[in-house]
């Protein structure tokens, strides 16, 4: 068991990328997120495999995407029998633990985990009564939000539950990896931290890192809103997304940034204390996301579309001695790749349960011909109507919802996603192809639909009748 390496799995939550010095923001301070650069692989195009929290880590969790485990929304709990890389690691000898969020929803908390070290704040606030809230409810239709979302108001300089949190969390994962020094077993250790998702309130310390009068605005043309694709005007309608103020505009990005930067610390005080403790050259790290954050971009906040900054992820990859250190790779991935890629470097069985992921270690070595270039995204949940799914293949991104005309962007030249390509009649034969190609993966979108509003049903019925106790 001694040659088997340890790995230490560092989940952010909602943090897109291109906030961060990493990926090109000249402002956000990243140091430690720099450092996982210079010692390994840094995936340039890396995204979730659906923009929200609860269906992306069971995603993450099983390398499985959502419409083939049926996890849906936030409220839909993951089956016990799933055979997730928790269990896979622990069957060859790991131990694995978790140590934060993971948003497992439901009773059963731990898929796998031999124990939970800290809290899961977000399993807690999503499961009341022991009956799972979170469901959508597309039969509702369009359903107007009362007033506008809070996020942007609230933001500013202070600490919330969520910093206590996840100081705890960060507290119990350097306890653990202390203790396990020396140790023959080796490890497997998920930190999950809930930085930078809103509440976009963070200690004085890292908002005074950001003046307002130097926070970059969103760039959305004139006339963008008024002529968004049809899913996008219901998202904002719904989720209370208005035209804010410039100023708490600046509040909001900037309590943003300071939570990144927050994150960031946190980061570095893994990695000293796997140095300190003599684990780091036989330590796997990978630092990655959910998902992302729309931080105002198309007037919109929060995650929960198709968007880079909603589906794209960082995504960085260290094992000394085995990955070169400063690679930066291009091509398109998503989680369920990493998955594939965790289970081959520890040796864990791949035949148990089927995974729909690939390895990235062919492409970590340069096999850059045969590896697919695609990454698959799906979004199930609140503030839609009806399924939504995505496929970024080469430069191309193409962007199905159901029962709306589909957008074909050109993300190297057009890195805003403001040209919508779908109409182009020199574009007509990729967008063509990419749409078999989303479909063979996809399946039958209209049958998806009908397990899914069956499915919110159901939930709905649970739980009006546990609200009648």
């Amino acid at each position: 068991m001694a040659d088997k390496p340890n790995i230490l799995i560092i989940m952010s939550d909602e943090h897109a990328p291109q906030y961060s010095s990493v990926y090109g923001h000249s402002l956000v301070q990243s140091p430690n997120m720099e450092r996982l650069t210079d010692m390994g692989v840094t995936f340039d195009n890396a995204y979730c495999n659906s923009p929200i929290c609860g269906p992306s880590r069971m995603s993450f969790m099983t390398g499985r995407y959502i419409h083939r485990i049926g996890t849906y929304d936030n409220g839909f709990p993951m089956s016990s029998d799933a055979v997730t890389w928790a269990h896979r690691l622990r069957n060859i000898g790991y131990d694995v633990v978790i140590s934060g969020k993971q948003h497992f929803c439901g009773p059963d908390q731990l898929h796998g985990f031999r124990t939970q070290l800290a809290r899961d704040l977000h399993a807690e606030l999503w499961t009341k009564n022991g009956v799972p809230h979170g469901a959508a409810n597309w039969e509702a239709g369009i359903v107007k939000a009362k007033k506008p979302w809070g996020g942007v108001a609230e933001a500013g300089p202070g600490r919330t539950t969520s910093i206590d949190t996840d100081d705890q969390v960060e507290e119990a994962a350097l306890a653990y990896i202390k203790a396990a020094a020396g140790k023959e077993r080796p490890w497997c250790l998920n930190v999950g931290f809930i930085a930078p998702h809103f509440p976009l309130v963070v200690p004085r310390r890292f908002w005074a890192l950001y003046p307002r009068d130097q926070i970059d605005m969103p760039e959305i043309p004139e006339g963008h809103l008024e002529n968004m694709h049809p899913v996008y005007k219901r998202m904002r309608l719904m989720f209370g997304l208005v035209d804010f103020p410039e100023e708490l505009v600046r509040r909001a990005r900037a309590g943003y940034y300071g939570l990144i930067t927050y994150l960031d610390e946190k980061i570095g005080r893994l990695i000293d204390a796997l140095k300190e403790t003599g684990q780091l050259e036989n330590t796997i790290i990978v630092h990655t996301s959910d998902h992302g954050e729309m931080n105002g971009e198309h007037g919109m906040w929060r995650k929960s579309n198709m968007y880079e900054a909603s589906s794209r992820v960082p995504l960085q990859i260290v094992w000394n001695g085995h990955l070169p250190g400063g690679l930066r790779i291009a091509q398109n991935v998503s989680l369920v790749d990493l998955v594939a890629t965790l289970i081959e470097m520890s040796g864990a069985s791949k035949e148990i349960a089927p995974l729909d992921g690939d390895s990235l270690l062919p492409l970590i070595r340069g096999e850059t011909e045969t590896w697919k270039d695609e990454a698959f995204c799906e979004y199930l949940a609140h503030g839609v109507l009806r399924p939504v799914a995505m496929l970024k293949k080469g430069d191309y991104k193409l962007n199905i919802s159901l029962g709306d005309a589909p957008e074909l962007f050109n993300i190297a030249e057009d890195p805003g996603e403001f040209n919508d390509l779908s109409d182009s009649a020199q574009h007509r034969e990729i967008r063509d192809t990419m749409r078999e190609r989303l479909l063979e993966i996809w399946g039958d979108p209209e049958a998806i639909e009908q397990r899914v509003r069956q499915s919110q049903r159901e939930r709905r019925f649970i739980a009006t009748a546990g609200d009648r106790r």
